[in-house]
């Protein structure tokens, strides 16, 4: 009886200390060089650590190869379908790979899924090939996308992640390129969500894939999104979970093992859901305002959501008043779809707590000289004239 009072004794008194440690995020991600959570529709930021530090970041270089890959065939450039040949220069990589070989024709799903979910290095050069020609190009728009991100830390040498002179990027930078792939190509998650897979499943060659983020299969509501090791960048994780319609993005770099790198990924995640919720304002794609523009071909132009716009709240808050300010851009004649022409703003106690971009989501023309003239008939028949 005596032993049983202490051992209730000894949990009274350590209980309150643990729960202590795990809420002091300076305890977050010891073990990593650093690291950031990211709220992804917000890009709101929960934790930083050395967010801004220049490190190798090894194959989550990959993410950015993704959005390229991604981007080609939702403009219809390239097909899930399509067969590629592999070149002797993507057969030949080493690290990472899912052994292809010279000659042999893989479609751009099983491509993908290789990069997703095996991180290989030769179906990435693979598609950098098909995509651009040549690796070399590849990484030239791989370099364009990262500014046309607004990120000033990021610079790439190859586009596998291999460690090389010059290659690097930030813990807040891998944030922001995730919360691109998340938000914008969802797509993404089809392939980095999936824990076990086969490639040349049709085919006496059938090759079982086993995805390299385990989290996928045992953390609620993980679906991706891409690990990273090499000898100078160590163990990496870019992680993404899912619970409600809060999705959170955990960044840890720099991890001495793959252990200790998913556990503070899971511990990152973790103090995001315990701690905040996210509220959805307005849905993607909801009529922000409707606009006329002088000699346009549309009479009434609808300008639209790019993402969903919400907030990120403590748990422990209640009340909020927010407010809304809508800027449109000066418009100019012609405008291709999906343009962005302006920027919706929530505030509360003149603080700024979230925004997006507004878009048009059509084609919008100048009008024609008969759409000129039957445009000005119906002002003289109107009487407005």
């Amino acid at each position: 009886m005596k032993k049983l009072i202490i051992f209730i004794l000894l949990i009274i008194f350590i209980s309150p200390l643990y729960v202590f440690a795990l809420d002091n995020k300076e305890e977050l991600i010891p073990g990593s060089v650093s690291g950031v959570l990211m709220e992804a529709s917000s890009g709101k930021i929960l934790f930083e650590k050395e967010k801004n530090k220049k490190v190798s970041v090894a194959s989550m270089t990959k993410m950015v190869a993704q959005i390229i890959i991604l981007e080609n065939i939702e403009k219809g450039n390239i097909k899930w379908t399509d067969k590629v040949t592999v070149s002797k220069n993507a057969s030949s990589m080493g690290g990472s790979q899912i052994y292809l070989s010279e000659g042999e024709k893989v479609t751009v799903k099983d491509l993908m899924k290789g990069i997703s979910m095996a991180s290989g290095n030769d179906a990435t050069v693979a598609m950098a090939e098909v995509i651009s020609g040549s690796e070399a190009k590849f990484v030239d728009l791989m370099n364009k996308k990262v500014k046309e991100l607004g990120l000033k830390n990021t610079v790439f040498k190859n586009c596998t992640g291999l460690d090389e002179q010059g290659h690097y990027s930030t813990a807040y930078d891998m944030a922001v390129i995730a919360r691109e792939l998340v938000v914008n190509h969802p797509e993404i998650l089809k392939f980095s969500s999936v824990y076990e897979d086969y490639l040349r499943e049709d085919t006496s060659n059938k090759f079982w894939l086993v995805n390299t983020n385990k989290l996928v299969r045992y953390y609620e509501g993980a679906d991706g999104l891409k690990t990273g090791h090499t000898d100078n960048a160590k163990y990496c994780l870019a992680a993404t979970a899912k619970r409600g319609d809060m999705r959170l993005i955990a960044i840890v770099l720099g991890e001495d093992d793959s252990k200790k790198r998913n556990n503070e990924a899971m511990g990152l995640l973790d103090y995001g859901f315990n701690n905040y919720r996210y509220t959805k304002l307005k849905d993607r794609g909801s009529i922000i305002k409707k606009i006329s523009l002088e000699k346009a071909d549309k009479d009434n132009i609808n300008v639209l959501l790019s993402n969903d716009l919400g907030v990120m709240e403590d748990k422990n808050s209640n009340k909020h008043n927010y407010k809304y300010k809508v800027n449109i851009n000066n418009i100019k004649l012609p405008i291709k779809k999906n343009s962005v022409v302006g920027k919706i703003i929530v505030k509360e106690n003149n603080k700024v707590v979230s925004s997006s971009d507004l878009i048009i989501k059509e084609d919008i023309n100048n009008i024609n000289y008969l759409g000129l003239l039957i445009n000005n008939l119906k002002e003289v028949i109107s009487g407005n004239y």
